[in-house]
């Protein structure tokens, strides 16, 4: 529900900006609004998980998502689905770190384990696909609303499974809200991805992006300055500050910047450039998907436990850098099989490796009592590097069109022109990617340890206590 929910709106707004009519201007805010509650609620949500009790928070985030998504459905204006969009955001933040935390506190047998976080890598990879081929076909075949009702279904579904299979969850004793990391933590994240938003539609000039951003920047800083002196940190130092799991958070975070020039640029290129339909364009994505959620299995299964998470990180960002390269060769006529084929299957199996892995990864080692945290700071990576992707390739894309177009129109451009402006601004946003790939490899090769994954769990620090003096001192 929350990998599908990124992008299967974005094939549904077009339909939806007709019924509501609203204007372009709005049209984005669809889309941010949901990321600015999601991506600054998370960590508070993860850390809320841990002293609630996960299941709690899983049944709540389920049902929440659920009747936001039935309203957003129903909405009859703009006011109407942009709220509701705010809404599940809200409950997405509660829902996605209950979900992966509880895998982290259920499979304790290493290869349960491996099988169960092999399917989640699965999912998280080929969610993104998923989506826009389930947008495309209840776009075409019913309405755009039905990109947010499918979602009561799968609530359902859930929330009977949870209900029944899921057991009781321990609470963290003793613990206690950190209000001052939850304000810095929030606030700091609303505001960069709020910036990195502006920026993508409007400009890195405005006050509105550049302000906020330098405004995001600050908060964190004070965030991580007030985590090393309080007694109940939010994010307790200890998850971040071991090279696992902060390289897996890192590898999320360039995973998901670099992804975005995926999903929307090729998109836009099938849609616009080739003609595809929102139902092709979806159903062309498909060896990506197949490809992720065998690779995320395996991966997991069979190489994790015996080469350990750098070989498959280096691997994946290689297949997927690899991938991007062969994209650059596309053209205004060109075909699927000689042009897509290939560099799609290539992403989904470099895409798989990194996202089964980072899900073992970053929650591998963590005491029960820290695991909602270490969970939401995977998705706070992803959004945080999704965020910043829409706005540096986006500004790469419109920068390298107007370019194209200046260098090589006589007069009136023609219409073959910016077609051909467009693929240009495509190719470069693919080459970006590469290398933005290439320097994960290298970045997050470096920073991960070598070798399997050793059995260990952090512990609070020990308080010291003062020793009686030894008798004749």
């Amino acid at each position: 529900m929350v990998v599908l929910d990124l992008t299967v709106m974005n094939l549904a707004l077009p339909s939806a900006q007709r019924a509501l009519d609203f204007s372009s201007t709005d049209r984005q805010w669809v889309v941010t609004a949901y990321a600015l509650s999601f991506g600054s609620l998370l960590l508070f949500c993860g850390r809320l998980a841990d002293l609630v009790g996960r299941k709690v928070t899983f049944l709540t985030g389920l049902a929440g998502f659920a009747a936001a998504s039935a309203v957003g459905g129903a909405a009859v204006n703009f006011t109407m689905l942009v709220s509701a969009r705010a809404c599940q955001g809200v409950f997405g933040a509660l829902l996605a770190p209950s979900a992966l935390s509880l895998l982290a506190t259920t499979f304790r047998d290493p290869k349960e384990r491996a099988k169960a976080f092999g399917v989640y890598g699965a999912v998280a990879a080929a969610g993104g696909g998923l989506g826009l081929l389930l947008g495309g076909a209840l776009t075409t075949y019913l309405s755009w609303r039905w990109c947010m009702y499918i979602n009561t279904g799968f609530a359902a579904v859930a929330i009977a499974g949870g209900a029944v299979l899921v057991g009781r969850q321990q609470r963290t004793k003793a613990g206690r809200l950190d209000v001052p990391g939850v304000v810095a933590v929030s606030g700091g994240m609303f505001c960069l991805v709020y910036g990195f938003s502006n920026a993508a539609s409007h400009s890195w000039h405005t006050p509105s992006a550049w302000g906020f951003l330098a405004g995001g920047g600050a908060l964190l800083v004070l965030f991580a300055w007030w985590q090393g002196r309080t007694a109940h940190p939010l994010l307790p130092p200890r998850v971040v500050l071991d090279r696992s799991r902060g390289g897996a958070y890192l590898t999320v975070l360039m995973m998901g910047a670099a992804t975005f020039g995926v999903f929307l640029f090729l998109v836009y290129y099938m849609q616009v450039t080739l003609g595809y339909s929102a139902v092709r364009s979806g159903v062309a994505m498909l060896p990506m998907v197949v490809c992720s959620g065998v690779m995320a299995t395996a991966g997991n299964t069979r190489l994790l436990p015996r080469f350990g998470p750098r070989p498959m990180v280096v691997a994946g960002m290689l297949l997927n850098g690899a991938g991007m390269v062969w994209l650059t060769r596309i053209g205004t006529h060109a075909e699927y099989a000689s042009a897509l084929l290939g560099p799609l299957a290539l992403v989904g199996a470099g895409s798989g490796l990194i996202f089964g892995m980072v899900a073992a990864t970053g929650t591998f080692g963590v005491a029960p009592h820290d695991a909602g945290v270490a969970s939401a700071s995977i998705n706070t990576g992803q959004q945080l590097g999704g965020s910043i992707g829409t706005a540096l390739l986006n500004t790469i894309a419109a920068s390298a069109s107007t370019h194209y177009v200046a260098g090589h129109a006589h007069g009136r451009p023609t219409p073959a022109l910016l077609q051909a402006a467009a693929v240009h601004s495509y190719t470069t946003v693919f080459w970006w990617c590469a290398g933005i790939y290439l320097a994960g490899a290298l970045i997050c090769g470096t920073l991960l340890r070598g070798g399997p994954l050793t059995p260990h769990q952090d512990t609070p620090a020990p308080t010291p206590t003062p020793q009686p003096a030894p008798a004749g001192s």
